[in-house]
């Protein structure tokens, strides 16, 4: 005999006969004592392990400082991990108390795996966000953004942890829900349409890192022009350079068209297409005393000699002659040009496209086009260094 059929025989026993009460009635006030105490045990369980144990635990973590332990107090695991304790001194009392009394010890049996899957969804949750905070601190996070696939596996766990209070209320199988999901699946792919185009968009911006953290990304047809701030599991959220947030479903991000500057940012060099356009009517040879004023020019005296030997060796004679090949000052524009931007640290010369161009005429002029890199992608400085050239 257990002390609770103890001290239920002597409460029997010792109650006074005067005051009437059946047998049953006897039973249903001890349950009630009994069931009060076990509650009371609970609750002097969590005090004494938040009271204790949890302090212990936040002093040893602030001691030691690491990056784990203090996302884990952040996320209040500890806390959470805590509310177990009530839950086995309830079971491991009542599992004794009720020995005869099947149908109360089963209910209360059912209440404490209820909040056991509860407390352990909230434990996993607070593991999931820690996980998480561990990954977005670390340089790994600008290559893979994990938020939308940890909120993908939330869902997961939660729709399983429902699966299972199902079957505890019920008291059916998990197993016999889990295979009545597929007869399911054709009335939840119709109602959650849009979460489920969410989800796998979401999934598919992340592995396979169409968009990350910091990304510089331009979407018209959503009014976003900015950096990505946040990528979730449904949409994606842009800091226009104006401060404005624009929020983008993530199955947009997938079956629309939009620009991500990334590969410019990793590149390190930012293009400059810009065009010079020149007034038809002033292009002209070059005569002799206009040579020798360009001559003094450093940056396209090497050209000048170059083109005048090689002008000059294909006449045969006077190189500035009308039938032969002449230079012109459009021409020359654009070797000076082309060898200012040569002088310019601030290029790139020899790893990325590197070129000054003459194009097609059009109603405002003769465009020479430039079109090169500039080694520093910052905004700032490189709207700095354009105006400069």
């Amino acid at each position: 005999m257990n002390p609770f059929q103890e001290f239920r025989e002597r409460f029997i026993e010792q109650v006074p006969e005067y005051l009437h009460l059946s047998v049953e009635s006897l039973y249903m006030i001890y349950s009630v004592l009994v069931f009060l105490v076990i509650l009371l045990a609970a609750w002097i369980s969590n005090f004494l392990v938040k009271r204790f144990v949890l302090r212990f635990t936040r002093s040893l973590t602030e001691k030691t400082k690491t990056k784990i332990g203090k996302y884990l107090l952040e996320e209040r695991f500890y806390h959470r991990l805590a509310h177990l304790a009530p839950a086995f001194v309830i079971s491991a009392l009542s599992s004794v108390a009720f020995t005869d009394s099947p149908t109360l010890g089963s209910l209360i049996e059912k209440m404490v795996n209820l909040y056991l899957v509860l407390i352990g969804l909230w434990v996993i949750d607070a593991v999931i966000n820690t996980g998480l905070k561990l990954y977005q601190h670390s340089e790994l996070s600008e290559k893979l953004a994990l938020k939308g696939i940890c909120q993908a596996a939330k869902i997961v766990i939660n729709a399983s942890g429902l699966i299972f209070i199902l079957s505890i209320l019920l008291d059916k199988s998990p197993l016999y829900f889990f295979s009545g999901l597929g007869a399911l699946t054709a009335i939840l792919l119709l109602v959650f349409k849009d979460s489920i185009l969410g989800l796998v968009a979401g999934i598919q911006l992340s592995l396979n890192k169409m968009v990350r953290l910091g990304d510089w990304i331009e979407m018209p047809k959503y009014g976003a022009d900015g950096d990505v701030i946040e990528v979730s599991l449904t949409t994606v959220k842009v800091q226009n350079w104006d401060k404005t947030i624009t929020s983008i479903p993530s199955h947009a991000l997938v079956s629309d068209a939009f620009k991500n500057w990334r590969g410019m940012s990793e590149s390190g060099g930012r293009r400059i297409k810009r065009s010079i356009f020149i007034d038809i009517s002033t292009i002209r040879f070059l005569d002799k005393a206009t040579l020798n004023k360009l001559m003094k020019i450093d940056l396209i005296r090497d050209y000048l000699e170059g083109k005048i030997e090689e002008i000059g060796e294909e006449g045969k004679g006077d190189a500035l002659s009308l039938n032969q090949r002449n230079l012109t000052n459009v021409g020359t524009f654009r070797a000076y040009c082309h060898a200012y931007l040569r002088s310019n640290s601030q290029i790139h010369q020899e790893e990325m496209t590197f070129l000054v161009r003459q194009l097609a005429p059009t109603e405002r002029g003769v465009p020479i086009e430039i079109y090169v890199f500039v080694k520093d992608v910052r905004w700032v400085h490189y709207e700095s260094i354009q105006g400069d050239l």
